[in-house]
């Protein structure tokens, strides 16, 4: 794993950028062991543990033994699993003593997001000790998070040290383990969509970047059948995998690597139950669900020849202010943040429409074969979910809702995404109504 990110980090990479990462990383059997050292060599003398009750029973309590009379230590138990909001935020910066050298957080994704934003805030040295391969943040430095309603990635911190200890991740529940196959298996529509952004819009993008995700998904589907019996190697094998997820994202300076539509669709589902109490799944495994509607989309949108008059007439006569009314139904107050977005990213001026439905015209076989090569068709992912026993469907959402979701991904933020395309194309509302049909 270590290899394939140095050799990135080594080589004068084609997309012009200079890729670094430097988090130590530790994995495999009897790899929390090296907590202790890691916090000695970098001087540490009191350190701030966060954690919730499950994430104590499962490592916390083992690490707080483990530095007993040698580190002083301060440790904080949300109790029951954190929201992904300012509460949970405040609330752990509220309970960190002053002068501690390090921020170590014991756990998976909101424990682990919201450590990464303390640590980054604070300017302290950051350690998670992952306890379930459950998601690709790890060595990531942004953090997904509620902000005023709306979900964002916020910059915060790359872990310097990133603690995966095999027989600890073994024994995750099993819903953990599918959302950090789910996770995983979301990346075949977001390179996707991030080469055809490139294709559109001239975005950045990286090839070796992008082959790192590839490598990172073939390792974790590889390892799921294993993984699911509670093999300690499978464990292993996925949460490694994830960690070259999180890298990815890391050396490419943002998101694209590793989350789209799939995760604005997901995202749709999460600040809805913020807003008015509905059900959510773990992440990933609204990922994976919603990775299946975009390769329903992607296998019929592929026979679809662009009609540029259909498409300028579509924009011509599309009511903003209607839509945006349309979104606050939706939403609710969470809907406000994304309109006033608008007013900076100008996604449905006219002008820049234009400009993108001549590109999408002009590269529309790229466009369609980007879409072949990185994309499975529906019937193969299905399979693949069956075999595994991923949802393959958003249990969490009314289904009467979807066509109206998959119109407001587009939304969440300014990525191009497929729900933006099918926009562009003037075939989001025939694309969304077809999704009533399953």
């Amino acid at each position: 794993m270590i290899e394939l990110i140095k050799k990135i980090c080594d080589e004068k990479c084609a997309c012009g950028k200079e890729h670094k990462f430097d988090p130590k990383i530790h994995s495999g059997r009897s790899a929390l062991n090296m907590l202790l050292p890691e916090l000695i060599e970098n001087g540490v003398k009191s350190a701030y543990i966060i954690c919730d009750d499950n994430t104590y029973s499962a490592a916390a309590k083992r690490v707080t033994e483990m530095i007993e009379g040698k580190i002083d230590y301060t440790l904080y138990n949300f109790g029951n699993s954190p929201a992904p909001d300012e509460k949970a935020v405040g609330s752990a910066f509220m309970h960190m003593p002053y002068g501690a050298d390090a921020v170590i957080s014991v756990g998976s994704g909101v424990l682990n997001d919201i450590g990464k934003i303390v640590a980054a805030a604070a300017g302290k040295l950051y350690v998670i000790v992952a306890t379930a391969p459950s998601m690709d943040g790890y060595a990531s430095a942004t953090s997904s998070m509620a902000r005023d309603g709306l979900k964002v990635s916020i910059n915060s911190k790359c872990p310097d040290v990133i603690i995966g200890d095999a027989d600890v991740l073994a024994t995750a529940p099993m819903r953990m383990k599918l959302s950090g196959l789910g996770d995983m298996i979301a990346k075949f529509s977001a390179i996707a969509e991030w080469r055809i952004a490139n294709i559109i819009l001239g975005e950045y993008y990286c090839e070796n970047v992008a082959e790192l995700i590839r490598t990172a998904l073939r390792r974790c589907i590889a390892a799921a059948d294993k993984l699911l019996l509670g093999d300690a190697d499978a464990a292993n094998a996925v949460f490694e995998g994830l960690v070259l997820g999180g890298a990815a994202m890391n050396l490419a300076g943002c998101s694209r690597p590793a989350s789209g539509c799939e995760h604005y669709i997901s995202h749709i589902v999460d600040m809805r139950a913020l807003e008015f109490g509905t059900e959510e799944e773990p992440h990933g495994i609204q990922c994976a669900a919603a990775t299946l509607i975009c390769a329903r989309i992607a296998d019929r949108l592929r026979g679809y020849k662009p009609d540029k008059e259909k498409a300028l007439s579509y924009a011509a006569g599309f009511d903003k202010n209607a839509w945006f009314e349309r979104l606050r139904k939706l939403l609710g107050s969470a809907a406000e943040s994304m309109i006033k977005q608008d007013s900076k990213e100008k996604k449905y001026d006219k002008d820049k429409h234009t400009e993108r439905i001549e590109a999408i015209i002009s590269n529309i076989d790229r466009i369609y074969a980007v879409m072949s090569e990185e994309l499975p068709p529906e019937k193969e992912l299905t399979a693949l979910f069956d075999k595994i026993g991923l949802d393959k469907t958003l249990t969490a959402l009314d289904p009467e809702l979807l066509p109206e979701v998959l119109r407001a991904s587009k939304d969440i933020r300014d990525k191009y995404v497929i729900s933006r395309l099918l926009w562009d194309l003037g075939i989001l509302d025939e694309y969304a109504d077809l999704l009533k049909e399953n």
